[in-house]
């Protein structure tokens, strides 16, 4: 595997290349022998199978599972990982399987980085970190801060929360039915991917939309 590049220039040089990239946010709490290791570990392995990037916070758990499903299921050698690594006072590690690492001290550059270099955001199960990450992303779309792009809610940790905000906040009209266009409740990699495969179809032909998908039910 390539030698994890940990200088934040050359990173930057190589994260403006025109890739398609999907980033993976999740908890990272979750280990090995957990079903949810297993299914992002699978979703990047697919997600390599295919030749994309992937950008992850760089550390343990979940985007540990993402960095070794990517690295398992190259063909060519030519997709890469980058992580977006930043200081905690805990559950500090890096991942072993980083091609690139740029280091943060601020979450709020951190997040618009994630953002600038996503196409496609899947949100695994995952803590405060990961909430906030889902509902940064889903705002800056909302408001056009950012192009529109699919947002991928994987497994079933997600469907209590849409409930809940279909019945609190759409249903007291404090948000559009619309913005729910973005949103994307799967259960497996399948799943996952065939999203990942239409967007990047649509990244090809210079689209970037989502509001002719099927509307989240």
């Amino acid at each position: 595997m390539k030698k994890v590049n940990k200088n934040n220039n050359g990173a930057e040089k190589k994260m403006q290349a025109g890739h398609f990239r999907v980033t993976i946010f999740g908890s990272a709490r979750i280990q090995k022998d957990d079903p949810r290791y297993h299914l992002v570990y699978t979703l990047a392995k697919m997600i390599a199978k295919e030749d994309l990037d992937i950008v992850t916070g760089g550390g343990p758990g979940l985007m540990d599972a993402a960095s070794e499903g990517h690295r398992d299921g190259r063909k060519w050698g030519t997709a890469e990982h980058i992580g977006l690594t930043i200081q905690l006072p805990k559950e500090q590690r890096d991942s072993v399987h980083l091609d690139i690492k740029r280091h943060f001290s601020k979450f709020s550059e951190r997040l618009d980085t994630f953002i600038q270099l996503s196409n496609v955001v899947v949100v695994a199960p995952g803590g405060i970190g990961t909430i906030l990450e889902l509902f940064y992303t889903w705002q800056l779309i909302q408001v056009g801060h950012t192009y529109e792009k699919p947002i991928i809610l994987l497994g079933k940790h997600w469907p209590g929360l849409i409930t809940w905000m279909k019945k609190e906040i759409l249903g007291k009209k404090m948000v559009d039915k619309g913005d729910f266009r973005y949103l994307f409740t799967v259960n497996t990699a399948t799943e996952a991917m065939d999203i990942i495969n239409e967007t990047h179809k649509r990244f090809l032909k210079g689209e970037y939309v989502t509001q002719d998908f099927k509307e989240m039910q």
